[in-house]
């Protein structure tokens, strides 16, 4: 059977930056399941699968379609229990519904503005077109206002880090001596940063930098495999 997940690209379709389509990326692989990536930009999202989402990823299982990365890897965890668990029970589904929130909240407003504009460049002019406008809706302001915003956002993005450093000390992934989705969340995030933008986020000797590395080998390298902008 073929797995189709469709993952959001820019002018380069070799570079789905995502966060959410790489938390889905990493939930296969983590799952073993084989799957080919179709890219889409922003503006042909709405004609996938018949209109069936207004957003990606988007999983297509056989004859199951599955949007949302979350949700995306609760379906896999039900659908495949003989394969190595997502969540490792109750517990790890509800630690991931708080890192998520802590992910949206804490990480990505601050990547959203950090990149903002190295997002956009990054786009066919159709889609940069619906970027610009959808995103200058959003903020009430110029993409431009708000990468001004973003510049103090670096300044201070380390810091925001602290609940993952101060865990990190005591074990080498959120999920303990392996790596749960809750680990691919946060990767998602900072896999979005290092894609689609120059800026360095993290620093050489922070055990979240280390953490990172280990993510990006891991499934045979499925996170390095795309290289940093």
């Amino acid at each position: 059977m073929t797995r189709k997940l469709y993952a959001l690209c820019g002018t380069d379709k070799s570079r789905p930056f995502s966060p959410h389509v790489w938390k889905a990326k990493l939930s296969l692989a983590h799952k073993g399941l084989t799957f080919d990536v179709a890219p889409v930009g922003f503006t042909a999202i709405p004609s996938l699968e018949e209109g069936a989402t207004k957003i990606v990823p988007l999983l297509r299982d056989g004859e199951k379609l599955v949007n949302d990365s979350f949700d995306i890897a609760l379906y896999l965890e039900e659908t495949y229990p003989d394969r190595p668990s997502l969540f490792a029970g109750e517990g790890g589904k509800a630690m991931a519904r708080f890192v998520e929130s802590w992910s949206q909240t804490a990480l990505h407003t601050a990547i959203g503005r950090i990149a903002i504009m190295d997002i956009h460049d990054s786009l066919d002019p159709v889609d940069q077109a619906y970027f610009r406008a959808s995103r200058e809706q959003r903020f009430g302001k110029s993409l431009e206002t708000v990468a001004g915003a973003g510049r103090e956002d670096l300044e201070i993005f380390s810091a925001k880090l602290e609940p993952l450093r101060h865990m990190l000390k005591s074990q080498p992934f959120l999920g303990g001596n392996s790596p749960l989705f809750a680990d691919y969340i946060v990767f998602g995030a900072l896999q979005w940063a290092r894609i689609v933008s120059p800026q360095r986020l993290l620093s050489e000797g922070d055990v979240v930098t280390d953490w990172f590395e280990r993510c990006l080998e891991l499934h045979g390298g499925l996170g390095r495999s795309v290289t940093a902008a």
